[in-house]
């Protein structure tokens, strides 16, 4: 799932404190959404959070190796 579609989710949802990360640990910043793929949530998809909860939404670039 590209990381605009992963952001989608999360707002319908009702989730809105969303923290975007680098997955390569490089630390750039996730300019064009759809440039990206989504590795990894947390908390995990299917936890019951609160709706201020932050998630935090990993993700690297297509192009990564």
């Amino acid at each position: 799932m590209n990381h605009q579609d992963a952001q989608n989710a999360m707002q319908q949802a009702g989730l809105y404190n969303l923290r975007e990360v680098d997955g390569t640990g490089q630390g750039r910043a996730l300019v064009i959404d759809r440039n990206w793929r989504q590795t990894a949530q947390d908390p995990p998809a299917g936890t019951e959070v609160a709706p201020d909860a932050v998630i935090t939404l990993t993700a690297v670039k297509y192009d990564d190796r």
